[in-house]
């Protein structure tokens, strides 16, 4: 099948590239976009309560205003502020009031809004809209920000704005920034790797190009998926699609043209080189997609809307990657022949590849001691897995200079930390009749009592009395650990028990959603992973057509793993003293580091599965394959941890740890896991690691090629294709 996909590709280039760029532009212009949303409740099942206490909310109080934002105030000198900067704060306020930015109703402070140590003044920023998410409201609050600083001239007051829209914002901004230096930086590293590889202009640029084009198809695919099939996708997919495309996108390409240079080195003419280079990695290619899209579908088995909606999303992108490619490569570099090459010549000799040939003897001369090393190497740094904590507190890990992180730290010197965003607690009557007030203030006194809540406000009720309402401050802040385990702990535990008779108590708010959230993280791991896990041994057995190779791979891919985030635990938590790590860390690792790390143990195991269906002893099989083999997986993993390790340049640690995490992972499964525990492991097994498959295959006679050629041997009576 691959063999006549790529006859087809080769043979009529420009009717397939033509193919490929009306869809591309069909899609860009019809193709609906993606719509974008960061509401938390909007990922998680409808029978976690803080979904149900939104949908109460909406119910029961139809408001169209909520806080957006607090303006939080203080003397330049850090002072105590006097009656003068007190009608300040009122002065600026009303003046923020009167600029009408859009989607603010008001900007409300007074007496009651300083802090009791005289320090801090407060002034909420109301929005006109009851949706916290609206993305007008971070635009606005920017420029209440700008319109702030004449009307502070003259007072002795500074002022910084936090609150949820203000957080978005700052975070939106930052990471702005960074997804432009994250493109410029993945450009760069695979224009300039690849010229050093192939010592080619055109061979730099062209992946590149199709890469984009592939991208293209790929969103308008998406788009329309989600729009016709009810698939959920949303804008914020994009940044991450570019690191996939280009990620698996450079890989595929690097399998391809790394064979097809091969050929051509064999003598072979350009056309029939390509031919039999999509014929000989085809497979190996389509089952490497084959892994990574069955990876990211398992997420269709999440409890949480964003990684249902981030799975099939990342399966179209994957498996449009495969249709290029397989068909619009190999069209491309039909059109060019060798020029492709051009102005470099050494593409028409054997290169000497000392370190590839090293690396082949070593694992083929020592496979016991090889293993052995490998195996201590992934078991100790996977050690450190065990002592990993999720952290939820989004806010630490951004950058400290931000103004909503410092005005955050500024209030709570003189309120709640929970002041900016507290708790909500809903008490219903059962069936549907009006609610005791005495029982209403009772129900309060309770809620206050809670150790760890700063104060509990007076109910408030719907208009038929059937709802009451109660904001509850917490001592600490909303995504705080502390605030996590109150909200979802002793704080709705102690509510339902209070309920009155007759009632249901429920318990919302940031603190409640990230709590719901954390449960939900904790059911995918537990079966969203292994389930992915059985789905790529099934792939990998189809591949290499057996049972035996597929379990001791997936042993090693769970050693990588746990050897990806021990590295991070210990790097992060250990040394640096991070309070935890990013709860989404196993997550992006699982996506990055195991389903696409895994293309690099398919293409070794391909290869060797390859060597010994030829008859070539196990020994030198090994030693071929890790020869061919090992420029091609250098090439593509540090391509790979080059785009993610970028990130650790960034002011946020969240990045950081994302960063070192895949690009060490990266790395790890290339040199270590793909490199010398696979082969080795392999070798030590022989042919029962084919079993039932290839175990039993006649042995050929060989005469020996040079051996630091790296080339497959050639066999009497006839001539092996390469």
């Amino acid at each position: 099948m691959f063999r006549r996909v790529g006859r087809f590709a080769v043979h009529r280039p420009w009717l397939t590239i033509a193919g490929w760029i009306i869809a591309a532009v069909a899609l860009a212009i019809l193709a609906p976009g993606l719509k974008s949303t960061t509401d938390e409740t909007e990922f998680l099942p409808s029978h976690y309560e803080s979904v149900q206490v939104g949908n109460l909310q909406e119910k029961a109080f139809p408001k169209t205003e909520q806080p957006a934002a607090i303006a939080v105030f203080q003397r330049t000198d850090g002072g105590k502020l006097t009656d003068a900067d007190r009608r300040d704060v009122i002065k600026v306020a009303g003046g923020l009031e009167g600029k009408h930015r859009e989607k603010i109703a008001k900007v409300v402070t007074g007496p009651q809004a300083v802090s009791p140590n005289g320090e801090i003044a407060l002034a909420n920023i109301i929005a006109t809209t009851k949706n916290a998410y609206d993305e007008q409201l971070p635009k606005s609050v920017k420029q209440l920000r700008e319109d702030a600083k004449p009307l502070l001239d003259g007072t002795q007051l500074k002022l910084g704005v936090t609150g949820q829209a203000a957080t978005t914002l700052d975070s939106q901004e930052s990471s702005g920034d960074t997804d432009a230096m994250i493109m410029s930086a993945t450009l760069l590293l695979i224009i300039v790797l690849l010229l050093v590889i192939f010592r080619s202009p055109l061979i730099a640029i062209l992946p590149v190009i199709i890469i984009m084009l592939v991208f293209m198809v790929a969103i308008g695919l998406i788009g329309t998926a989600a729009e016709l099939g009810g698939l959920k996708a949303d804008s914020s997919i994009s940044a991450i699609l570019i690191v996939v495309l280009f990620g698996v996108g450079t890989d595929y390409i690097l399998f391809l043209l790394f064979r097809y240079r091969e050929h051509l080195r064999a003598g072979q003419a350009p056309k029939q080189a390509l031919e039999d280079a999509v014929a000989k990695v085809g497979e190996t290619i389509a089952s490497a997609a084959g892994a990574v899209i069955v990876a990211f579908l398992a997420l269709l088995l999440s409890t949480m809307g964003m990684m249902r909606a981030m799975g099939p999303s990342l399966a179209i992108a994957v498996a449009v990657t495969l249709v290029a490619a397989l068909t619009l490569v190999p069209a491309v570099f039909s059109l060019l022949g060798a020029k492709a090459f051009w102005p470099s010549k050494a593409w028409k000799k054997q290169p000497k590849n000392r370190f590839a040939n090293g690396v082949g003897n070593l694992v083929s001369h020592r496979p016991g001691i090889m293993a052995a090393l490998s195996t201590v190497v992934l078991a100790v740094l996977a050690v450190g897995a065990f002592n990993f904590k999720a952290e939820f507190d989004t806010s630490s890990q951004m950058s400290q200079k931000l103004e909503s992180v410092q005005a955050m730290k500024d209030l709570q010197r003189g309120f709640s930390a929970g002041q900016s965003d507290p708790a909500m607690v809903y008490l219903k009557s059962k069936d549907g009749s009006p609610l005791d007030k005495a029982a209403l203030e009772t129900f309060r006194g309770k809620l206050a009592a809670v150790e760890g809540v700063g104060q509990a406000s007076p109910a408030v009720s719907n208009p038929d009395g059937s709802v009451a309402q109660y904001s509850v401050v917490l001592k600490y802040a909303p995504s705080a650990d502390k605030a996590i385990e109150l909200a979802g702990g002793p704080l709705r535990d102690s509510a339902h028990k209070a309920a009155p008779e007759g009632t249901k108590a429920l318990v919302g708010g940031t603190s409640a959603v990230l709590y719901d959230i954390k449960d939900a993280v904790g059911h995918d791991y537990r079966l969203v992973f292994p389930v992915a896990g059985l789905a790529i041994m099934l792939i990998l057995g189809l591949l290499l057509r057996s049972i035996v190779a597929p379990v001791y791979l997936m042993i090693a891919v769970a050693l990588g793993f746990g050897a990806t985030l021990g590295a991070t635990v210990w790097l992060f938590q250990d040394v640096q003293g991070k309070n935890g790590l990013l709860f989404m860390l196993p997550v992006i690792v699982y996506l990055f580091v195991v389903a696409i790390g895994t293309d690099y143990n398919i293409l070794m195991v391909a290869r060797l599965r390859e060597e010994v269906q030829r008859g070539v002893e196990p020994k030198e099989a090994i030693r071929t394959a890790v020869a061919q083999s090992a420029p091609t997986i250098s090439a593509a993993a540090i391509i790979l941890a080059g785009t993610f390790g970028v990130l650790m340049l960034a002011d946020n640690s969240m990045l950081q740890q994302m960063g070192f995490a895949v690009a060490f992972g990266i790395l790890l499964t290339a040199f270590v896991m793909a490199m010398l525990l696979v082969p080795t492991v392999t070798s030590l097994l022989g042919h029962k690691a084919w079993w039932p498959g290839h175990q039993d295959a006649p042995k050929a006679t060989a005469v020996p090629a040079d051996a630091s050629l790296g080339a497959a041997p050639q066999w009497e009576g006839e001539q092996v294709r390469r």
